[in-house]
């Protein structure tokens, strides 16, 4: 299906209208005013200011060390840049896991200061209280279940989620749970194909998969993966469209050796 560019702006209500049409959502991670630019001029429905930054701006092992100021800084640089696309912001690690009031200031800062259109949070049962006090202060809000990244050190690995009958009917309830607090659409992350398929049948909101296979009703990758600038992750689930760090290395390398063979720059390209 063709990107339909004559949209104005993707609103949550868009995407819900999307999923009820059957048409799929794309959605890529975006950092910076640059790749943002580049990201909502081809058509991506929606841009996530992921916590991801914290691995690929920030060279971060997990993404729980990164802090709101930081999601601030890159929210607000994305935001800037995107005419047309939904732009969704992670709230780190520690602003939302404990008290609520304290999960909605931070919430409406992320709103106020970068002009941000939605929020993403991770988990189920255990935010959902949460989650419907950002929502009832007007505050539009993604869920994000199977593996949740911020999570980490209490899974232990990267590993598939929800493979167990458990945890798979867990993550069933608390997708319902989050559907009932009012989040407009969900992540699913990293969980068996046919349960992801299983929880897209029950919502009416629209799910987003990464790893999470085809019958979702969007998908989202990092884009510093998609485009191969990052080497070190190389996921089953991952589709490498370009291999932007040869390039990238390739031309670094001959400018190297133009400057150092005095061929840059030459009569043309001087005053």
């Amino acid at each position: 299906m063709s990107v339909n560019k004559e949209i104005k702006r993707i609103t949550t209500h868009s995407i819900r209208e999307m999923k009820v049409r059957g048409e799929k959502i794309a959605v890529l991670t975006g950092y910076d005013y640059s790749m943002a630019r580049i990201l909502d001029q081809a058509g991506i429905d929606i841009i996530l200011v992921g916590d991801s930054a914290a691995n690929v701006m920030a060279g971060y092992e997990t993404t729980v060390p990164i802090t709101l100021d930081e999601m601030l800084y890159h929210a607000s640089a994305v935001v800037r840049a995107a005419k047309r696309s939904l732009v969704v912001v992670d709230l780190p690690f520690g602003t939302y896991q404990g008290d609520s009031s304290d999960a909605l200031k931070a919430a409406v800062r992320v709103m106020k200061e970068s002009g941000a259109h939605a929020l993403k949070v991770e988990g189920g049962i255990e935010i959902s209280d949460t989650v419907k006090r950002i929502v009832d202060a007007g505050i539009p809000v993604m869920g994000h279940l199977g593996l949740t990244p911020q999570s980490i050190y209490k899974f232990g690995t990267y590993t598939v989620r929800a493979k167990e009958e458990a945890e798979a009917e867990k993550l069933k309830s608390d997708a319902r749970l989050l559907e009932d607090a009012g989040c407009f659409g969900v992540v699913l992350e990293k969980i068996p194909a046919k349960l992801a398929a299983e929880v897209t049948r029950d919502l009416k909101i629209p799910t987003i998969g990464i790893g999470a296979g085809a019958a979702c009703d969007g998908q989202v990758l990092v884009v510093h993966d998609m485009l191969g600038i990052n080497q070190d992750f190389k996921p089953k689930f991952l589709r490498q469209y370009l291999n932007l760090f040869d390039e990238i290395s390739g031309a670094v390398t001959r400018y190297i050796a133009d400057v150092k063979n005095a061929e840059f720059p030459n009569e043309k390209e001087q005053y």
